[in-house]
């Protein structure tokens, strides 16, 4: 049975919620924001218990489970390497630094990427970091670096699952990737080049007293990143790769040594919060999601620049993962193919190319519009917050940032690539 359109309702008050609420009413938030996402949770939960019997209910829940338990794996395990740059935190270096995280973030994924740099990102520049450094450190690492490989972001992974080649993708994107990447690593280097010159003449000094230096303290860890990532491939049975990521995250919290965490600042906080916050997200949007599947041959969205803007805009505020599958699925059924078919799978982006690029390369970059868009992307501002850096509210992320430098970006790989 479709969804009432009231159902998105708690969906909507959630969003808003995460929006407005930090900045109303900051210390109710902080004190009942799990009430505030579990209880919105609970009335979309009942809704679909009562009008599905649960079954959409419980595939969001098995979505979840993936979702948590990967980044839960690579929060805990990259919390255990201590990365330490000395020396003079240069425009150059800065910007070196968020290139090897858009690199990595193809080999780590971006959730491994993010947690693995942004402690030592944040520590290079405490003496003159400011909201811009977290907010291009999630365009670069936490989204638009991920665009190459299904381990590079979520929705790719499940483009993976579902029969598209590993290395098709990367055939597709690479230049979209580099002219993006590029772009945005210009952008931040000119505006670090001024925050850099605008810096007290006693902050350059302090720095280069410090005599320019790189090590890596519990690098045993990456040996569990590995397992992590190789753990991915496992389809079946259900759930045993969460719990083979899980217990890899349990033996490296045990084994790492207690002044690598000290040190590192780690604690479970932003990872929580983020457990608490998505299961509320992907609970509530499952109405949303539904009723955007079975509508979507009446909006008219049949061409690749559609599916580019609106797998774009949605993927910013419903989580890019599920946005993906859905419009994929969409773009198929219009066709007659069936998504769970490898092989209608494989004739479908044999036929329609265009389609499934759209999809993909929109779905990883729009990721990063907004806080919910892509799930490290809470994860580094919660860091971020728990260190005392200051970060942008959800809405000045958008207005001051995102929207003025992204969207003229992405209408530019629009014009040359998509449409």
């Amino acid at each position: 049975m479709e969804p009432n359109i009231f159902s998105v309702l708690p969906f909507i008050f959630l969003l808003l919620s995460i929006a407005a609420m930090p900045f109303i009413a900051p210390k109710f938030w902080h004190e009942n924001y799990h009430y505030v996402s579990l209880g919105l949770a609970f009335v979309t939960a009942v809704y679909y218990i009562i009008i599905t019997k649960g079954w959409d209910l419980m595939h969001s829940l098995e979505e979840y489970v993936m979702f948590i338990s990967l980044l839960t794996a690579l929060y805990v395990v990259s919390g255990g390497i201590l990365i330490n740059i000395k020396g003079l935190a240069t425009p150059l270096r800065n910007t070196v630094l968020l290139a090897i995280g858009g690199v990595l973030a193809n080999i780590i994924g971006t959730t491994g990427a993010s947690m693995l740099l942004i402690r030592p990102f944040i520590k290079s520049n405490k003496l003159r970091i400011t909201n811009f450094h977290i907010v291009f450190f999630i365009f670069i690492v936490s989204n638009v670096g991920g665009a190459l490989t299904p381990i590079g972001d979520p929705p790719l992974f499940l483009g993976f699952l579902k029969g598209v080649p590993f290395f098709w993708i990367m055939d597709k994107v690479f230049f979209k990737w580099l002219i993006a990447l590029a772009a945005l690593l210009l952008i931040f280097y000119i505006a670090d080049y001024v925050n850099f010159k605008k810096a007290p003449a006693e902050i350059e000094e302090k720095e280069k007293k410090s005599k320019e230096q790189l090590t890596i303290t519990g690098s045993h860890n990456f040996i569990f990143l590995a397992v992590i990532i190789a753990s991915v491939f496992i389809t079946e049975p259900l759930f045993l790769r969460e719990g083979i990521m899980l217990l890899t995250a349990f033996i490296s919290y045990k084994v790492t040594k207690k002044d690598i965490h000290k040190r590192n600042h780690f604690n479970f906080h932003p990872i929580k919060e983020v457990a608490w916050l998505f299961i509320g997200i992907f609970i509530t949007m499952t109405p949303a999601l539904e009723l955007l599947r079975v509508h979507s041959t009446e909006l008219g969205v049949t061409s690749p620049t559609q599916y580019y803007w609106f797998t774009g805009v949605l993927s910013g505020f419903l989580d890019n993962a599920p946005t993906y599958l859905t419009f994929l699925t969409a773009a198929m059924g219009i066709y007659g193919l069936d998504i769970n078919s490898v092989q209608n799978v494989l004739a479908f982006i044999a036929e329609h190319e265009s389609h499934v690029v759209a999809i993909s390369i929109s779905a990883v970059f729009f990721g990063a519009m907004t806080y919910i868009g892509n799930g490290p992307n809470f994860m580094v501002k919660s860091i971020a917050d728990n260190q005392n850096v200051e970060t942008p509210s959800f809405f000045k992320y958008m207005y001051r940032f995102s929207i003025p430098i992204l969207v003229p970006l992405y209408i530019i790989i629009w014009w040359f690539f998509i449409r």
